[in-house]
């Protein structure tokens, strides 16, 4: 069992760390170039918010994963690849090809599958659905920072 939940968050952060790697050149640029908008976290914060929300991603499936068989566990698990697919993709959106707009949009649309693939995670298991508020309000700060990105660039 452990080796599930394991493979669940290493798998999570491994997507987050593969991409934050690949574009750290483009996100030093960034963070030296742009103009931030109002209220913006310090470079910091980033790295630690994304390394937690990650392992609660990975938990989050992981305990969907160990439940029984059900379309709700298959739409949920199908979804959670999905969204972290177009996670890893934002990262080269936003700052490989500095379109901010269509970073804004990817944003939303990840807002958009997390929160579906929250609901179909709760009819599996109840926690694994509350593990992704957090998720949830950093996509909207994240849609903020976007969109004023985009706007203020």
């Amino acid at each position: 069992m452990k080796r599930i939940y394991f493979f669940w968050v290493l798998f999570a952060e491994a997507v987050g760390g593969i991409a934050g790697f690949l574009t750290r050149e483009d996100v030093k640029i960034y963070a030296e170039s742009i103009v931030k908008p109002p209220y913006s976290p310090p470079a910091v914060v980033f790295p630690v918010v994304w390394g937690i929300l990650y392992a609660l991603m990975g938990i989050s499936a992981a305990r969907v994963y160990v439940s029984p068989e059900s379309p709700d566990r298959t739409k949920g698990l199908r979804l959670f690849l999905l969204q972290l697919g177009i996670n890893f993709v934002w990262c080269f959106v936003f700052f490989t090809f500095r379109a901010y707009m269509w970073g804004a949009v990817l944003v939303a649309v990840m807002f958009v599958l997390v929160a579906w693939m929250a609901m179909c995670f709760k009819r599996v298991d109840v926690l694994s659905s509350y593990l992704q508020v957090p998720y949830l309000v950093w996509l909207m700060i994240a849609e903020y920072l976007s969109l004023g990105v985009w706007y203020l660039n």
